[in-house]
């Protein structure tokens, strides 16, 4: 059972020596992955080379990149330089970001986001496979004067797309490696986003999708309480329409009801319910909501059921 940790959230930032030292904890307990999001702070391709460079052993990702304000060459130059310096243990995520987000941020008009995301993985994926791209689009171009490959950035970098609605889960089963759903359960795996991208991918005469399942969770003796703060922390999410579809068709009311929380034995039934929903990896998130020693409890029973 491949699992992982993600090593960055929206609500704390590390120092990067702390990140790398919490890296090596999260592959000493027998974790598979760290993950990093992307905010406006740290730069996650390049703390994600970081850490991997010094945590030998260990699969480091973004989740995710929002495509707003970036061009493929960019982030190609980015995610090869993170495989390069890790030995080719990168995984680059991707996502549609929002309006809020890209309209004040950026000044950008958050306008054709599933054209955009088309567009995007159109021109990244030969970037990525050959240093080269002749990309001529509606939304954006790509060209290469000069060669954009980067030495040792083998295997090629695979590319995942937070996605979750239907036309982005198209697009990604026809162009991406896998997706990266958060918030979305075990229900709305298994009966909308699963077969939605894996009959895109078929349907494109690719493989099977990666389903890299990020999932809020603890193991704590006071899951009520840990709850209440998790509210607090996914409260944003509850305003965004794509996760409110996906927390409707989990089954739930609010983002913090997805949150995976009670003793060993709950979260590690929680953690298979994943499985069989059809995720093929499944990446803990929050699991310092409750503090530093129900942290280490989880990464714990994270590192055995990976081992296992």
């Amino acid at each position: 059972m491949t699992l992982g940790v993600t090593l960055t959230s929206t609500s704390r930032q590390l120092p990067v020596d702390d990140t790398v030292r919490l890296a090596r904890e999260a592959r000493d307990a027998g974790l598979h992955s760290a993950w990093f999001g992307q905010t406006f702070a740290y730069d996650s391709p390049s703390l994600a080379a970081i850490v991997g460079r010094e945590v030998p052993g260990l699969q480091v990702g973004t989740s995710a990149i929002p495509i707003f304000g970036r061009h493929p060459l960019l982030v190609s130059s980015q995610a090869q330089t993170a495989q390069a310096a890790t030995g080719g243990r990168y995984h680059l995520g991707l996502g549609l970001g929002t309006r809020h987000l890209t309209e004040t941020g950026f000044g950008l008009p958050y306008q054709r986001p599933i054209g955009l995301l088309r567009e995007f993985l159109t021109a990244l994926r030969p970037l990525l496979e050959t240093g080269h791209a002749d990309f001529h689009g509606e939304l954006l171009t790509a060209t290469t004067p000069y060669p954009a490959a980067v030495p040792g950035a083998r295997p090629p970098v695979p590319v995942l797309v937070a996605a979750m609605g239907p036309q982005a889960l198209r697009v990604s089963g026809e162009l991406a490696d896998g997706i990266l759903p958060f918030l979305a359960g075990p229900r709305a795996l298994a009966e909308h986003i699963v077969p939605a991208v894996t009959a895109a991918a078929e349907a494109a005469g690719r493989p099977a999708p990666r389903v890299v399942a990020l999932v809020p969770g603890a193991v704590t003796a006071d899951p009520e309480g840990v709850r209440q703060r998790a509210a607090e922390s996914l409260a944003l999410y509850d305003r965004i329409p794509s996760y409110q579809r996906a927390v409707e068709l989990s089954g739930a009311a609010r983002a913090a009801d997805l949150a995976v929380l009670g003793d060993e034995e709950t979260v590690a039934a929680e953690v298979r319910r994943y499985r069989e929903a059809g995720a093929t990896e499944v990446v803990f998130t929050a699991t310092d909501l409750s503090g530093e020693a129900d942290r280490s409890r989880t990464w714990k029973l994270l590192g055995e059921l990976s081992r296992g």
